[in-house]
């Protein structure tokens, strides 16, 4: 396994399947979110699928390439090199971001571990509290192997969700195709408000990358940045078409777009075996999320404690923090999914692409491509 992980898997596709592994808990694991930035628009929402495999592709191939010029694979020391002293910006963001990602994750997970496999949803959330602070205590060593398996295993259910859903609606999602039908959204809209909303998405989550620069560690040339970019987008945005081409076959039914979790309605009456391997896919997607936007933010208060005092943290005390980000996200759970979603999510965006895209295509690309 460590000899395939320091290889051209590693190189090449190890950092796009964590950008991934991270990405599906806050990004398609209810189908809400893909509700809210594009498949709203029905039959215009691809215009925003291809806006979002854009955005990821550029941001990661200059992300990659950045950490690797300047091995900055900690995300304080990658702001620091970016943004100078204003790097404290994305701290604060990031934070915010991070825990209302996974309170969406939480509360979406309680939700269906409940209505799936029958579990009290205290119980569910408990087990998965007691896995991300494992996963935190042992390192990323631990949470490469799970985020390896995890993220095929995740991508089968998911692919086996979409296939299931888009062969008995095809025939309703070519017909909202071919009749322009944009009627949930509104009917007059335009171009680019859809291309802006798949931004937008791109823009929340960017919170993902800090997960993933300590990989980074292995690439050796812009070669490999590029293609390892070229490669994480494609893996960050087949999930979001494979929801949405699910969901266009529904539209603009408000039973299924206006649910906190849209994947639910959609597989109604679909085998028993279905809904319960559903409940464990979505189970574990928070597990791969929460775990790697705390493994990031873990790494960066290590950081900062062994600058200060000289002295790092303990396994123990990781798994402490990690737990305590959970249960701070429980509370903020509350408020239920689709206020978080369409709210939360939009204004962090916003602050997303302020303080960590716009720096990037600006001072990053003057660092990488002209800067001596």
């Amino acid at each position: 396994m460590q000899k395939l992980l320091e290889g051209k898997f590693g190189r090449y596709i190890l950092p796009g399947i964590i950008l991934q592994s991270v990405l599906i808990g806050g990004g398609f694991a209810t189908g809400r979110e893909i509700v809210e930035f594009g498949a709203a628009f029905g039959s215009m929402g691809w215009m925003a699928g291809i806006a979002i495999f854009l955005g990821f592709t550029i941001a990661s191939i200059l992300t990659f390439e950045f950490a690797r010029k300047f091995k900055t694979y900690n995300y304080r020391h990658f702001l620091k090199e970016l943004i100078g002293p204003l790097w404290f910006l994305f701290d604060i963001v990031y934070i915010f971001l991070a825990i209302l990602i996974i309170s969406i994750m939480a509360s979406a997970t309680g939700e269906i571990l409940q209505s799936t496999l029958n579990l009290n949803y205290w119980v569910g959330v408990g087990l998965i509290i007691i896995i991300v602070g494992a996963l935190n205590f042992y390192g990323k060593g631990l949470i490469e192997r799970f985020k390896t398996f995890g993220t095929l295993s995740l991508m089968l259910g998911y692919l086996l969700f979409a296939i299931l859903v888009i062969s008995t609606t095809w025939d309703e999602a070519v017909a909202t195709l071919q009749a322009g039908d944009t009627s949930f959204a509104g009917n007059d809209i335009a171009l680019g408000t859809v291309i802006w909303t798949g931004l937008l998405y791109v823009g929340y989550n960017l919170a993902v990358y800090p997960a993933t620069l300590f990989s980074i560690e292995r690439q050796t040339s812009r070669k490999e940045s590029v293609v390892a970019g070229l490669v994480a987008g494609v893996l960050m945005t087949v999930p979001w078409f494979l929801t949405y081409f699910s969901l266009l076959g529904h539209y603009p039914d408000s039973a299924v777009f206006d649910a906190s979790v849209p994947w639910l309605v959609m597989l109604d009456g679909f085998p028993v075996i279905v809904i319960i391997l559903f409940g464990v896919v979505v189970g574990w997607t928070l597990v791969e999320t929460s775990s790697g936007m705390i493994h990031a933010f873990v790494d960066r208060v290590d950081t900062q404690l062994q600058e200060v005092s000289n002295k790092a943290l303990s396994q123990a005390q990781k798994g402490i923090i990690a737990v305590g980000a959970l249960v701070l996200a429980l509370v903020l759970a509350q408020v239920g999914i689709i206020d978080l979603i369409a709210t939360g999510y939009t204004a962090m965006a916003y602050a997303m692409i302020a303080v960590f895209m716009l720096p990037l295509l600006t001072i990053g690309v003057y660092k990488i491509f002209i800067k001596k």
